[in-house]
């Protein structure tokens, strides 16, 4: 086992801005027999913000010749329960257990192999998969034994795969093919059952009292074949429990690059249910009745209406550091030592329950003053909003300010840097950077006599005579 410390530039940032994270992590050879008996004592379960098994019957077919011939099927990479990043978890797809177990890992990378390498060897119920048209079906996987004898390049024609009811058909369903809906019927086509491959004792004991003569040929079968499997070791990687959590979130998304990508809400929403909060019911309302979610209260508002959760989060974000920050300054802490404030992902990710607890309702407030506060500069409809992402320091302003921004000496400096922000143009690309800095200076701009304007209001600029040009209707200049 090589155990490695991973020092990785780039990679998050810590609560003061360093550009690194500390990553400890183990590189080894796993059988894969021992992988699959973890997960079906549910010692390996899967952190809930994994998607669903999606594997269809030709990628399974091949997974298994893969292993049959030896070959390599990749690295599978596992978190250790116990540390910082805690998820709600459940077991992989398929796994019954009759007392629930506390996991000891959790699968990051090779849901979709070991999911399907568990259904077909270790469970003796059919595979709910697709078939190459994309149409739902249940499957059990067999390998003929004597094609499989044949040589390596006879085994991707050995494993083949029969329906629910153990038959091989044709002709639309109506003809059988080959039968093996019992055990005798195997030992006579001689055709092995995948779900017996790590554990064949009671097979091989029904085959000697069937028909003795077959033994032999099956003996130099599990030899060749089965021993494959049971031998077969897995490349293990195993991310320890001192891993942070927005690491454990980064590197799940490296390596989940061929599944559809996960939102920065749906990684907050997993790591809360682990501690009994159910963020996506807090947003779109629980299932069955009862209280209206968030989502509900915004869309009653036309201007606030395509508000998404993860604009809320960066906004519980900037109000979280922003309270850190102030914090550190009235203790002495400044620059580097004091924390940054930031609407980035990876401080997203680092969000307390505790802090969501205490920003969102007042966030949610926020974002109904700055309806209010758009109303009153002309806006009816969400199709003339320049840039919704203003929005969002706009909104954390309006929770310090309070009823105050309708004096009108703050209201005019908040007119002042919305509008720098649209004609200027400044809220187009990457806005991460610029609603830390905007919601920092705007409060400072509007509660200290001596502060400066905000870098939006500074470097904005607009040549009137454009308005006489502008074409493009997505423009927030146009709008």
């Amino acid at each position: 086992m090589l155990r490695l410390s991973c020092l990785t530039p780039e990679s998050g940032l810590g609560d003061k801005g360093e550009a690194w994270y500390m990553a400890t992590f183990d590189s080894t050879k796993t059988g894969l027999k021992t992988l699959l008996d973890e997960i079906v004592d549910g010692k390996i379960k899967l952190p809930d913000f994994q998607r669903g098994w999606i594997w269809d019957d030709s990628h399974i077919q091949s997974l298994l010749v893969s292993i049959a011939r030896s070959f390599p099927i990749g690295s599978i990479m596992l978190l250790e329960t116990g540390g910082e990043a805690r998820f709600q978890i459940r077991p992989v797809e398929g796994v019954k257990l009759d007392v629930e177990s506390a996991a000891e890992r959790l699968i990051l990378d090779g849901q979709q192999r070991l999911t399907s390498l568990t259904q077909v060897l270790k469970l003796t119920s059919p595979v709910t998969t697709k078939d190459d048209k994309g149409k739902d079906v249940e499957r059990l996987y067999y390998i003929n034994i004597e094609k499989a004898l044949a040589g390596n390049s006879s085994i991707e024609d050995a494993i083949f795969a029969v329906d629910e009811r153990r038959t091989l058909r044709t002709n639309f369903g109506r003809d059988i093919k080959l039968d093996l809906s019992s055990q005798q019927k195997e030992f006579e086509a001689f055709c092995f059952p995948c779900n017996q491959i790590l554990n064949s004792d009671k097979w091989e004991e029904g085959l000697m009292a069937h028909d003795p003569s077959k033994f032999s040929r099956y003996m130099e079968f599990r030899k060749g074949i089965l021993n494959a499997f049971r031998d077969y070791l897995v490349p293990l990687i195993e991310l320890k429990k001192e891993t942070s959590k927005e690491a454990v979130c980064l590197v799940f998304e490296k390596v989940n690059t061929g599944g559809v990508p996960l939102s920065v809400f749906e990684l907050v929403t997993a790591t809360y249910a682990a501690d009994g909060f159910n963020l996506r019911d807090d947003w779109y309302g629980a299932a069955g009745g009862g209280k209206s979610g968030r989502h509900k209260r915004f869309a009653d508002r036309a201007l606030i209406r395509d508000l998404e959760p993860t604009e809320l989060l960066q906004g519980i974000s900037l109000l979280h550091t922003y309270e850190k920050h102030e914090n550190d300054v009235a203790v002495g802490r400044i620059g580097r030592d004091a924390t940054a404030v930031s609407a980035k992902r990876e401080h997203i990710l680092s969000l307390p329950l505790s802090a969501y607890e205490k920003w969102a309702d007042k966030l949610t407030n926020g974002f109904f003053e700055a309806d209010r506060f758009l109303r009153m500069e002309g806006f009816h409809h969400p199709k003339f909003l320049p840039y919704r992402s203003q929005l969002i320091p706009l909104a954390a302003a309006m929770v310090h300010l309070g009823e105050r921004w309708l004096e009108p000496v703050i209201r005019e400096k908040l007119a002042q840097w919305f509008w720098c922000g649209v004609l200027g143009e400044l809220y187009g690309g990457a806005i991460e950077t610029r609603i830390a800095l905007d919601l920092v200076d705007l409060l400072a701009w509007i509660d200290k006599k001596d502060a400066a304007e905000p870098t939006t209001v500074a470097g904005a600029g607009f040549q009137p005579t454009r308005l006489d040009t502008l074409r493009t209707r997505t423009s927030a200049a146009y709008r």
